[in-house]
């Protein structure tokens, strides 16, 4: 008869985990343990950049391309001034100004600019100057804005070649067309124009980019904006009032302001056809 020893007690899923555990050495340990922490990290930034997406103000989710965007509050105006309507003054239709822009050389050497600044309009402008710049005196705008890149190509091209600027009657220039307009070696925009400034705001999604990229994007073009109308002989100060007003409204300037930040002088324009602006212009550097 053979003998049975002491029966020896099986190990639960909790031992054997333990003892597996036991067997790493010190090097697998933190391993496993940065890893572990790593994938924490990850799952925190996912889970906060999700929430900033679904908490972001309604006005930030703007759609490009609105022509006619209206004015901020500005409660240091008097309601019934004309200049707190500026729209009011805008003759041009929207779906016009939707547009992507169109340059057409009319009588009097002046470049009209009307519609939409699109990428590749700055490319599309110097190509015209090519062909037509010893005929131009003046660039007559009316434009929502668009691209600020191609805005700031735009102006410069336009310093340059010793042009001239101006915002007619009825016209409207907003976002970023005031850069082009700042470009101008003389300046004039007329008292029943409109013109406008806000933030500026990326043409790709948050999504594609990250909100921290984004934010470092819009700082570095502030910048740029500031340099360059300082260098135009515009005060960069007017850049303020953009950098206050969200992108779903526009901080429009009254005539005083217009002068004030030395962005054009105000005064009457004749119509394009008729000619080129000659009065009321304001000398640049």
């Amino acid at each position: 008869m053979t003998s049975m020893g002491t029966p020896v007690a099986r190990k639960g899923f909790g031992a054997k985990f333990s003892d597996w555990v036991a067997s790493w050495d010190d090097g697998a340990i933190l391993r496993v343990a940065f890893y572990a922490m790593l994938g924490g990290a990850a799952w925190v930034l996912v889970t906060d950049y999700m929430a900033l997406n679904e908490n972001r103000p309604d006005e930030l989710a703007v759609e490009p391309g609105d022509p006619m965007l209206p004015a901020v509050e500005r409660p240091e105006i008097d309601p019934d001034n004309p200049a707190y309507r500026p729209l009011d003054r805008v003759t041009t239709p929207p779906e016009q100004l939707s547009e992507p822009l169109s340059i057409e050389l009319v009588a009097g050497g002046v470049l009209m600019l009307e519609g939409t600044i699109v990428p590749g309009a700055a490319a599309q402008f110097t190509a015209e100057l090519e062909r037509r710049g010893d005929y131009i005196e003046t660039v007559a705008l009316n434009s929502p804005g668009g691209s600020v890149e191609d805005a700031l190509a735009i102006g410069r091209a336009i310093r340059d070649g010793g042009y001239g600027t101006a915002v007619g009657d009825g016209a409207l220039c907003a976002s970023s067309c005031p850069l082009v307009l700042a470009g101008g070696v003389t300046r004039l925009v007329s008292e029943t124009a409109a013109v406008g400034v806000h933030q500026i705001y990326a043409s790709a999604a948050m999504d594609d980019v990250g909100s921290a990229q984004a934010m470092s994007d819009a700082q570095a073009i502030t910048a740029r904006i500031s340099r360059y109308l300082n260098d135009m002989g515009v005060d960069p100060a007017v850049w303020i009032n953009a950098m206050e007003t969200p992108p779903n409204r526009l901080y429009y300037l009254t005539p005083d302001e217009v002068v004030e930040f030395a962005l054009a002088s105000a005064g009457d324009e004749p119509e394009a056809e008729a000619g080129p602006v000659a009065d009321a212009e304001t000398d640049t550097p």
